[in-house]
Formats: structure tokens, C-alpha cells, sequence
């Protein structure tokens, strides 16, 4: 080894100083230069051809135009060091080769991960710029605008609503009172007929006869009670006289008594005749909205029959059913009979119709009825509602909503100011700085448009009724008053 470097230094000495110093670090290092001659990638190369030591290269990719390629870099030491020699000593450093490849492999993929990881830090810190760039550039949002009402305190009726279902004052199921066919429909059906009018005609023919039959069986009774009167009257001097036995004349006092039973009951029978041939016009018992007709003409009909139903709708009444708890309530509150007249004298009930109107006319409650139900446990009540011009009909539904009490210095908010976020309840309030605070807050009855709340609040507060989903807790506003009114029901 030593002839070999000597040889090395006197060949380099001959050359420049830069082969010279590079021939005596190749006499150092001279196994290294066995890296020269691997041959299995044509397209790389060493980026640095002074070679110092197996740690000073790099292994790059052919693009890299700054390099020299592999074949140009082996004559150059191939002139300093002997081919002989270099030959000889290629097979001495294989196992070494070995080694400093994988060194190499790993150095390449450390290489590329830095690389990876500069390119990321360069990227994000690119981004950060961009962001302060464009925070810079763009100014912040104005301040939205909001409505707000003004938290009300005052005192406020609680309602109380129930659903009702509309019934007639009087519903009269018209039937016959003889049997018969129906000749004759004498009304027009849903048309408001008055009492006594004829709504049918059954065929009068056997009643007119049997009426003409009683008439003559009672001329016949009046008959023989007038021959019986004759002879009481004849009989009486005589058997005053003796002139006949007083047995005779007290049969014909009876016969004369037998005589008047005969023309009572024959009258009778007249009466009832002329009552059949009455009931032969079958008329409405009550005055209201007759319906529709549940014969036709022609069919036989008897008592039994229901030809057609007349409802008495002015006034007409409301059923409802409050439930057992409320009938204590109220029955605590008006503990004696008198108490609870007056009660229901005061006590005025609205009617809420299907289409959300209230009916103008206010109504009364006429009583209640006298057991609870043990299957629902609420008690049926009634109410009664005047009705001009028949515009209420039975069996309409609707609600019925009365006072059951009334609530002292009630705080009030629109009901629309309140928000439910998962069966809790939150306000938005703007205070003096124009800032929005977000309160919850426990809710009450509602009372018209408004809602009653229970602490949190303050009278005078402004809560936030339009644009509550462009606020957030501790958000700048400007705000506007709302045309809201302070109406409570």
C-alpha cells in the first residue's frame, strides 16, 4: 500500500497543485475511488468531484445540470492513479462498496424527506401570509341592525282554552204519531222552519174513515141516551103515582146513565179520530234548521220512524270537557252555590272558531254536567253562546277560552323574541353599549302575541325581535324599535 501512494504523490506531483492536492487525498482515500467505476446507473452523478472522504458526496438525479456525468470523472483519476493499480485494488474494496451503497440509500432518503418537509413549512408559512394579507385587505363587517321591543310589566288575565264541539239548544227528532205512507215533503231541507209548520203528509184516507166511524157510533150513543132520558122523564109521575113499580123506573135511570158513558165514550173516539187525522201533517215541535229528510215519499213510516231532525241553533251551545283538576281548582275557589252564580254571570267565554277568528258574541257557562268520566277523568261542561242569523250550526269544533285568573306584575316579551334551542329557552337583550347578551330564561303562559318570563329580565330591557339569528353573545348591534304593541291579548 505504500507503493502505491508513493507512486500516487510522485505522479500527482508532475501535475498542477490541484492534482497534486488531489492525488494526495486519493493516496489516503484511494479505496474510494472504486465508487467510480459502478456502472449500474448511467444517468447519475457526484456532486462533488474532489472527493475527501466516502462522506462528502451526495447521490442526485441526472437534471442536475451543474454536475459532471460519471464517465468524465473516471479518466481524471484514471490519469493520477495506475490502471493496474486501480484495477487491483476494485476487487479489495467490494465489501466496502457494499456498505457505503446502503449509507448512500440512506442518505438520498433523508435527503428527500427534508425536502418534503421544507416544501410543507414553506407552504403554511405561505398560507399565514396569505391569511394576515387578506385580513389586512378586507375590513371588518359593519355592525348588523336589529329590532327590539321593550320587556312590558303589567298585570295580565291567564286563559285558559278547551276544545268544544257545537250542539243545538234543542235537537227534536221529528217521528209520526200514525202510521202510514208518506204522500208529501212539505219543507225544503236545511231551511229554517218555525214551530207548527207541516214538514209531511201521510195519506189521511183511513184516518178520515175511522174519524167519520166514531162520528156516527157517537151519534148513535147520543141516541140512545136521548130514548133513555124520554122514559126516566115519562116513568117519574108514575111511579110517583104507584101507577108503575119503582123497580122500572130505577132501570130506566140506569139505562139513561148507560146511555150518557155510551155518548161520552163514543166522543172520545171522535176526538181521537179527528187526533189521528191531525197527526196525518206531521209538523216541527220547535223553531230552527230542519235537515235533511231521512224518508221518501211513498215509503211507510210508523212512530218508530225518524223522518227528518229540526235543531235549535239561537242560541246554541258549546260542550267542552275540563279535566278533574281544573274542576277542583275552580270548585276551591267558589266553594258555595251562590258564589259560583255569580261567577258565571261575570265569567265570559270566547269562542275561537275553526278558522282562528273569534266569534263576536261572547257566551256564558250553563252548567256542568253532574258525574266525572272514570275513563277520561274530565267533566263535561256547557256553554251557551248567542247565535244571529243561525251562523253557528252543530257540530262545528272550535276552542272556548276564558279568565280562570289573573297574574300581577307579569314581566312580557314578544313571543317571537324567544328562541327553544332543545326544550330550553334564550332571549337575546341589547344593553347600553349596544352589546347583545344571550339569557336564558324560563317561560310562562303565552297571553296573545306576547310570552310571560320568569326572572333573568327587567322591565325596559330590549330584547331582540327581528334578526336574532344574525347576533351572537357579546356582538355589536344597532338597533331599531319594533312596531310591536304592548297589547297583551
Amino acid at each position: 500500500m505504500q507503493d502505491a501512494s508513493s507512486r500516487l504523490t510522485t505522479k500527482a506531483s508532475s501535475r498542477s497543485p490541484k492534482a497534486l492536492g488531489a492525488g494526495v487525498n486519493a493516496a489516503k482515500h484511494f479505496w474510494i475511488f472504486n465508487f467510480f467505476n459502478y456502472p449500474q446507473n448511467k444517468d447519475s452523478v457526484w456532486s462533488n468531484c474532489q472527493v475527501l472522504s466516502c462522506r462528502h458526496f451526495c447521490y442526485q438525479s441526472s437534471n442536475h445540470q451543474s454536475n459532471l456525468q460519471h464517465d468524465s470523472v473516471v479518466p481524471r483519476f484514471s490519469s493520477i492513479l495506475p490502471t493496474k493499480d486501480l484495477n487491483n485494488k476494485r476487487g479489495a474494496l467490494s465489501p466496502a462498496l457494499g456498505s457505503h451503497k446502503a449509507m448512500m440509500n440512506r442518505n438520498v432518503q433523508f435527503s428527500r424527506k427534508k425536502s418534503l418537509l421544507a416544501t410543507v413549512g414553506l407552504l403554511i408559512l405561505f398560507l399565514s401570509l396569505s391569511a394576515c394579507t387578506n385580513t389586512q385587505a378586507n375590513p371588518g363587517m359593519p355592525a348588523p341592525t336589529v329590532e327590539v321591543a321593550d320587556v312590558v310589566k303589567r298585570d295580565v288575565p291567564i286563559y285558559s282554552e278547551w276544545v268544544a264541539t257545537l250542539d243545538g239548544y234543542v235537537n227534536a227528532q221529528i217521528q209520526p204519531r200514525v202510521a202510514g205512507y208518506v204522500i208529501r215533503q212539505d219543507y225544503k231541507e236545511g231551511s229554517v222552519v218555525q214551530k207548527g209548520q207541516v214538514l209531511f203528509e201521510i195519506d189521511p184516507r183511513p184516518f178520515q174513515a175511522a174519524l167519520d166511524l166514531a162520528k156516527a157510533q157517537l151519534a148513535q150513543a147520543e141516541a140512545q141516551l136521548g130514548k133513555a132520558t124520554q122514559d126516566v122523564e115519562r116513568d117519574k109521575p108514575l111511579a110517583k103515582e104507584r101507577a108503575i113499580a119503582q123497580s122500572q123506573l130505577d132501570t130506566e135511570i140506569q139505562a139513561q146513565l148507560g146511555a150518557k158513558a155510551s155518548v161520552e165514550a163514543a166522543k172520545a173516539q171522535v176526538e181521537q179520530a179527528e187526533l189521528n187525522v191531525e197527526f196525518t201533517k206531521v209538523t216541527s215541535l220547535v223553531s230552527g234548521i230542519a235537515g235533511i229528510a231521512q224518508v221518501q215519499i211513498g215509503n211507510l213510516v210508523g212512530p218508530n220512524s225518524v223522518l227528518t231532525s229540526v235543531s235549535q241553533v239561537d242560541p246554541i251551545k258549546a260542550y267542552f270537557t275540563a279535566s278533574e283538576q281544573e274542576f277542583l281548582d275552580y270548585m276551591r275557589r267558589y266553594p258555595t252555590q251562590t258564589s259560583r252564580d255569580e261567577e258565571r254571570k261575570v265569567a265570559q267565554l270566547e269562542l275561537i272558531l275553526g278558522d282562528g277568528t273569534i266569534f263576536p258574541q261572547r257566551g256564558t257557562i250553563s252548567f256542568a254536567d253532574r258525574s266525572v268520566n272514570p275513563g277520561t277523568g274530565a267533566i263535561r261542561v256547557a256553554g251557551v253562546f248567542a247565535n244571529p242569523g243561525n251562523f253557528l250550526r252543530p257540530g262545528q269544533y272550535g276552542k272556548v277560552r276564558t279568565s280562570t285568573q289573573s297574574r300581577r306584575g307579569a314581566l312580557l316579551v314578544p313571543q317571537r323574541a324567544v328562541t327553544e334551542i332543545q326544550g330550553s329557552y334564550q332571549i337575546a337583550v341589547v344593553g347600553p353599549d349596544n352589546k347583545v347578551s344571550l339569557r336564558a330564561v324560563s317561560v310562562g303562559e303565552r297571553v296573545g302575541t306576547w310570552w310571560i318570563i320568569d326572572g333573568n329580565v327587567q322591565p325596559g330591557d330590549h330584547v331582540v325581535v327581528e334578526g336574532v339569528q344574525k347576533v351572537r353573545d357579546g356582538a355589536l348591534v344597532n338597533i331599531k324599535a319594533s312596531n310591536t304593541s304592548t297589547g297583551g291579548n
